[in-house]
């Protein structure tokens, strides 16, 4: 059964009425960003029970400390304690879950510590080992931990009464009956970070549903989400047919905002529930929005960094195949296409022209073959080397793309006869997160043309892949692999 986590992975406000007026945070955080906050508080304590433990050692025993060996129980103990802090799943709690502890982190310390000196005699440093310091340590440790959790609870219901972390749901189906049971089991939990915004349904049957407003259909639903607006979608029609299911996700899979689906079992059951409705309703999750909390600043600051230091390195590169284009065909350097977007909107995408001028395609109707007539003799070295990308450097430092994604797509761009977006389903989903210079795609051999349909649906699903596994260090072996493939791959042109 999902947690928070399944429920809660949008930004969000109370679930009661805010006051007209109200400032909120313009940095909004989703419930998943305690489990961060409790990392960093037990780092935190960590550290500051080393002086502590030290100056009162100094104070009450006075007696010289041999500090490589008590380096080495600090380091074991520090780790041993980190583990079986994340075994708990101690780091993934959010703000349901909150309550739930907290002795376990005075246990967990202590076991830690046992294992930290326990290795000291396995190692034969026991004599050097000073016990009245390891006690100190400890001391001081549970003490800090058991000062810190009262004081992180105050803290996270602050910021989720001020709006710093909040989560705006909106409903789909106009069923009064469901809506209400569930309004009635989300309110009962008392969670000062939700917020409902209203229900949409592209075929209400009432005109009014309480103090919730009617959003519209679908496609309504999705604009707001695409402001902002919304963070979750929760779909709880009775009755759904499966295609009108299908199309709804379709709908909403082509924004950033997560979407979970409530059976009507868990509605008819709901009285069950009334305690731990997000611990144990059996929401299920269709789509969630990959880079939320502290993941959007790390992948956006991945960004800025290496994207800031390629295109330093590069400059001179990117000088030279600009006099090449200049030198050798008639027209701008750069070709402006306007490609599909993060949240399905239209960006525009720089290139180093390889095309003749007059023969451009700016929807890419047409996808470019080998030998194609319309590329000139500098353009196919450009396109085999990918270095007719380099000027999307500047859309990554600008905040439009990444350096790792999903490949952006022309507008008009086609397999076979049919467009894109119909010949693969779910094909959608892939502009959940920015498109990216290089990608999973591109290193796993589906770079250059895409000929079939059976090659469109394999390069969609490795965008999936990508979204679903996303990781700094994934991000780091794809740029890694792009250099193989920008040498060795025989079918770019």
């Amino acid at each position: 059964m999902p947690d928070d986590a399944a429920l809660s992975q949008g930004n969000s406000e109370s679930a009661g009425a805010r006051p007209a007026g109200d400032r909120r945070p313009r940095v909004r955080f989703t419930s998943n960003i305690v489990g961060p906050i409790f990392l960093l508080a037990d780092f935190i304590c960590l550290a500051i029970s080393v002086p502590i433990a030290l100056v009162s050692y100094s104070f009450l025993v006075g007696v010289p400390v041999n500090y490589p060996v008590h380096i080495f129980a600090l380091a074991v103990l520090i780790a041993a304690f980190l583990l079986i802090r994340s075994s708990r799943r101690a780091y993934r709690r959010t703000l349901v879950d909150l309550m739930h502890e907290e002795g376990d982190a005075l246990v967990d310390a202590t076991v830690a510590s046992l294992l930290a000196s326990a290795l000291v005699w396995q190692f034969g440093l026991i004599e050097i080992y000073s016990r009245g310091v390891s006690l100190l340590y400890l001391l001081s440790l549970l003490v800090c931990l058991a000062i810190s959790r009262p004081l992180i609870r105050i803290f996270l219901t602050r910021m989720a009464s001020s709006g710093a972390i909040e989560q705006r749901i909106a409903f789909y189906g106009a069923d009064p009956q469901s809506v209400a049971m569930i309004r009635r089991l989300l309110t009962a939990l008392d969670l000062p970070h939700l917020r409902f915004v209203g229900v949409a349904d592209d075929r209400p049957k009432i005109e009014a549903l309480d103090d919730l407003k009617l959003i519209g259909g679908y496609e309504d639903l999705a604009e707001l989400a695409r402001r902002g607006e919304v963070d979750q979608v929760l779909i709880s029609v009775p009755n759904l047919p499966p295609q009108r299911l299908h199309d709804i996700v379709d709908g909403l899979s082509a924004v950033s905002v997560d979407v979970s689906l409530i059976p009507p079992e868990a509605i008819e059951l709901a009285p069950d529930y009334r305690v731990h409705l997000l611990g144990s309703l059996p929401v299920l999750n269709l789509w969630q929005r990959p880079f939320r909390d502290v993941n959007q600043f790390v992948k956006r600051g991945e960004d800025f960094l290496l994207g800031g230091i390629a295109l330093v390195f590069l400059a001179p590169l990117m000088g030279i195949a600009a006099l090449l284009i200049r030198m050798t065909s008639p027209g701008p350097i750069l070709f402006v296409q306007p490609r599909v977007g993060f949240n399905n909107e239209v960006i525009d995408v720089y290139k180093f022209r390889t095309m003749y001028a007059d023969q451009t395609d700016l929807g890419a109707r047409a996808t470019t073959t080998k030998d194609d007539p319309r590329v000139t003799p500098v353009g196919k070295i450009l396109r085999k080397l990918s270095i007719d990308e380099l000027p999307q450097l500047f859309n990554v430092i600008r905040g439009d793309m990444s350096l790792v994604g999903p490949r952006p797509h022309a507008l008009e761009m086609r397999v076979g006869d049919r467009y894109y977006q119909d010949a693969v389903r779910g094909y959608a989903g892939r502009h959940r997160v920015r498109p990216g210079i290089t990608g999973l795609a591109q290193v796993k051999g589906l770079r250059g043309e895409i000929r079939t349909v059976e090659r469109a649906m394999r390069r969609v699903e490795l965008d999936k892949e990508y979204i679903d596994r996303w990781s700094l260090w994934l991000d780091l072996h794809i740029m890694l692999a792009t250099v193989r493939a920008v040498f060795f791959d025989r079918d770019a042109y």
